[in-house]
């Protein structure tokens, strides 16, 4: 069954250095182990184009998951974002003192509320949620307006996550181990269309932790490579600072500035958790791309120059 590529409903287990995760049957992960045939997933009626990968070779590295591919390729995503401000002081207090806050005026920073959804990837369909804060880059502590504006148009960001909760094993043994995140394995709902994005996200007794819903804003589509923004997140593995770089291929994305029919509902959770602890004031933008490519880059050791 694994050589036709249909999926059984079955799972298989699978090693990451020593972790044993289960995965689809048959799924791509299952049959390709990360280096992906590009012309079977250009067969999936859900991937408009492939050509944004070919031009991105793999490479081979070792890494705390064992050897891997890197970059990981999501071939469909969508993704919501709710850019909200939040009091400097508040964030200082949950960021690591080698990392400096973007701020968007003296004592005001940026703070965010994120979901995904990974329809197409190397490994197999997973959903994901975030809570993250807004850096100045590494090593950079001046005012950071160019920064701010290319965040806020998504063409550049960095990053500091305090949650990342994923709805799989392989995607959560992957990030926590071989990248460092905070991520943990919980129920995790997200649907993104033209029409409304929304995310609800569980606790572990089976309760609300965070859920969001919006009005998805008017969408513009793009030719592939047309637009690609990056994100740059920190995180510290075995004691030293790294930064993962990822590169998304915006196909067909929207913005919306001080979204008013924004329903953010808070729970009892490790998510609700973080952002009251961010004490954030209003959200000032929303933005939703309902079709885009991701390559996620393997993490790399980077130099940061902590704040006095």
């Amino acid at each position: 069954m694994a050589a036709t590529g249909k999926l059984t409903g079955r799972t298989v287990e699978v090693d990451l250095a020593g972790r044993l995760v289960t995965v689809p049957e048959g799924g791509l992960y299952d049959r390709f182990r990360m280096d992906t045939d590009l012309d079977e997933v250009e067969r999936d009626p859900r991937v408009s184009s492939v050509d944004f990968f070919r031009r991105m070779p793999k490479s081979r590295v070792d890494s705390r998951i064992g050897p891997t591919l890197t970059p990981n390729f999501s071939y469909r995503i969508s993704t919501a974002r709710l850019t909200m401000l939040a009091p400097t002081k508040a964030i200082r207090a949950r960021l690591p003192r080698e990392l400096h806050p973007l701020e968007i005026a003296p004592g005001l920073g940026i703070v965010s509320v994120m979901a995904f959804r990974y329809d197409v990837c190397d490994i197999d369909f997973y959903t994901e949620a975030a809570v993250g804060i807004a850096v100045k880059p590494a090593r950079d502590s001046g005012l950071g307006l160019l920064d701010l504006a290319t965040g806020l148009k998504n063409d550049s960001l960095h990053s500091y996550v305090l949650s990342l909760p994923v709805n799989t094993e392989i995607a959560q043994v992957r990030g926590h181990d071989g990248y460092g995140f905070p991520k943990w394995v919980t129920g995790l709902d997200v649907g993104i269309d033209t029409e409304r994005a929304s995310a609800r996200v569980a606790n572990d007794q089976g309760g609300l932790d965070l859920a969001l819903s919006a009005p998805t804003p008017k969408q513009t589509a793009r030719t592939t490579g047309e637009h690609v923004s990056t994100l740059t997140s920190y995180t510290t593995i075995d004691g030293a600072w790294h930064s993962t770089t990822s590169q998304i291929n915006m196909l067909a994305s929207g913005t919306t500035r001080l979204p008013r029919a924004l329903d953010l509902r808070l729970g009892e959770g490790r998510m609700s958790d973080d952002l009251r602890s961010l004490k954030p004031i209003r959200t000032i933008q929303l933005d939703v791309t309902t079709e885009g490519q991701l390559a996620l880059h393997m993490p790399v050791p980077t130099s940061i120059q902590g704040r006095s």
